[in-house]
């Protein structure tokens, strides 16, 4: 019989664990369990990781509680800007955020309306609660579990791009969450890293194409 989850467990992270723990002790259903978890919680979408920079010379400076006040004050800057672009905030964890679109184009659309945020933030707080977002988007399937985690192979590359690779203010994309944005409407330039043993190709956010709205006047 199907493993399903019981009328009040909701399928979150105890259900996921539980499929593993069964996938672990009977491996000869390992097909069959894979398809549920699959069935229940893959979707496939743009992942989002917004990674804040400055935590470690910005706690050493004015302490942790200053941090904690500037990731809420991220929060809030930035989930209006995943929402109103069709996303969904899944977690905040530390001085990271965790979104997803259905599709790079509104992921790159809220990537834009976060960083936009920022300076409106910027603009009214003093210099050392600035924020600085650094941004990798990617694209696949992934197994979501609402506003609760998410795991998948673009995920980690998005983090890898998100958290390791870009700079404040920058934008990048990986190669699949490239081949799935519509049109040319972007100007990208293609980038590529060796990061954990892994050779990482993946495309820079410069600003729109010419005959697009106007984008962020000083896009890094």
């Amino acid at each position: 019989m199907e493993p399903t989850p019981s009328p009040v467990e909701r399928p979150g992270k105890a259900y996921l664990k539980k499929l593993l723990s069964d996938r672990n002790q009977f491996p000869d259903r390992v097909e069959e369990i894979d398809a549920v978890i699959r069935r229940t919680f893959e979707q496939r979408v743009a992942v989002l990781v917004l990674d804040m920079s400055g935590f470690s010379r910005l706690t050493i400076q004015y302490g942790i509680i200053h941090y904690l006040g500037m990731i809420v004050q991220m929060e809030v800057a930035s989930r209006p800007a995943v929402l109103e672009n069709h996303g969904r905030v899944i977690k905040v964890e530390a001085d990271n955020l965790f979104a997803v679109f259905d599709n790079p184009d509104d992921a790159v659309e809220g990537a834009l309306d976060i960083l936009r945020a920022f300076r409106a933030v910027n603009s009214v707080v003093p210099e050392n609660r600035d924020l600085h977002g650094c941004i990798g988007i990617g694209y696949g399937d992934t197994l979501v579990l609402e506003e609760e985690d998410m795991f998948g192979c673009e995920l980690n590359l998005a983090s890898k791009l998100g958290e390791d690779l870009a700079g404040p203010g920058e934008i990048l994309i990986t190669a699949a969450a490239r081949e799935a944005m519509s049109g040319n409407r972007h100007r990208l330039a293609k980038r590529s890293f060796r990061a954990s043993g892994v050779d990482i190709e993946c495309y820079r956010y410069l600003g729109r194409a010419t005959g697009y709205l106007p984008d962020l006047p000083d896009v890094p």
